[in-house]
């Protein structure tokens, strides 16, 4: 039995910094708060050390590992929130489909889902305490060890996103074998989508009842569908999530912010500001000011600079990020990248982007 094991999700030292949860309600703040998708990763020196001979999915199975790669980059940088160290692939893993991390091929299934008689190989019940427990016991761990310092955000992959990296066997740049199913078997393809929402829907309230305070919801392949396709394989299933997720809390007297991050969906802007998520991710193909007004200010935005410009000067970076300020505004706003960083990206870059959303936010609220 580890430590973590013996944690309780009780307790947890008072949050003393909430500018994050209060952008996400678009309320009022001293500066715009800022973090980084894939702010512990590889571009981080300690990460490497930590990580280092290490089977990536073990050590997304290790509370203590998970909570210790979470908790480095805040010792580095100001960040005003911390996302929970783990995979969107460890839900395929817990339906009992076997996932491997391959250094220089990433992640790999075996044997991916080739036809609809495939989906007979997946749990149709899966106990998420059992099978994701690992994940709500890093959570716990990380709440209690980060001392209030910012909020936890949890989060999943989306239906669509883990059920074309399961029948692809990995990434793909067509994902042509995935939109396969949605034209061929569309049926099937429903029955998988919903089989991994009911899932997720468990797995994110796991993740509240273990600490939680804001919840990201990544569809990283929605940019492989159109807008047809996509109203059709994705939107009815995030707006089932967070629906979902949002009414059980209620029943439990809890509310806790979500986030929606459908990568290059910018031809579903409007949908997706009314589909019960508080805040609505952008990545970098989107002009800010028209996301604002596509969005009518229904929803907080978060995004969206490029993370190529973190290879610019850090002069340069500054300029960068006063124009991305400008175009969003500081209400109802979280700086971060518009997609996560790289791992040559050099630590010190990551620290002027932080650095310059705090000073030209402050500047900009003092103004207003």
């Amino acid at each position: 039995m580890s430590k973590a094991d013996l944690i309780l999700p009780k307790d947890f030292p008072q949050l003393k910094n909430d500018t994050f949860l209060r952008a996400t309600r678009g309320e009022e703040t001293e500066h715009v708060p800022v973090w980084c998708m894939r702010q512990a990763g590889r571009y981080l020196p300690e990460f490497r050390e930590s990580r280092a001979g290490k089977d990536f999915f073990e050590t997304c199975r290790s509370p203590e590992a998970c909570c210790e790669l979470t908790l480095q980059p805040l010792r580095r940088f100001p960040f005003d929130a911390a996302i929970i160290f783990s995979d969107i692939l460890v839900v395929p893993q817990a339906m009992g489909m076997d996932v491997q991390m391959v250094p220089g091929k990433g992640p790999t299934f075996p044997e991916p889902l080739k036809e609809p008689e495939d989906l007979q190989r997946l749990r149709t019940k899966v106990d998420v305490d059992k099978e994701l427990g690992y994940v709500f016991k890093a959570i716990t761990l990380t709440r209690h060890k980060i001392e209030g310092k910012v909020p936890l955000i949890g989060f999943t992959g989306a239906p669509w996103t883990l059920m074309s990296y399961m029948i692809e066997g990995g990434g793909s740049n067509t994902h042509s074998k995935a939109k396969r199913w949605l034209y061929r078997h569309p049926d099937a393809s429903h029955m998988l989508l919903k089989m991994l929402t009911d899932v997720i829907v468990e797995y994110l309230l796991g993740q509240v009842a273990a600490g939680a305070q804001a919840l990201q919801v990544f569809e990283s392949h929605a940019g492989i569908l159109g807008p047809v396709e996509f109203k059709e394989f994705s939107l009815p299933y995030l707006r089932d999530i967070a629906r979902r997720v949002k009414d059980k809390l209620k029943e439990a007297g809890q509310d806790v912010p979500m986030i929606v991050f459908a990568k290059d969906g910018h031809y579903a802007l409007e949908d997706l500001s009314q589909s019960h998520y508080e805040v609505v991710g952008l990545d970098w193909t989107v002009d800010p000011r028209s996301a604002r007004e596509r969005t009518g200010g229904k929803v907080s935005l978060q995004g969206n600079m490029d993370p190529c410009a973190l290879y610019a000067p850090k002069e340069r970076i500054s300029d960068i990020v006063k124009k991305m300020l400008e175009g969003f505004g500081a209400r109802g706003y979280i700086a971060n990248l518009g997609h996560g960083l790289y791992p040559d990206m050099d630590p010190e870059n990551v620290g002027a982007f932080v650095e310059a959303v705090h000073r030209h936010s402050k500047q900009m609220i003092k103004q207003m």
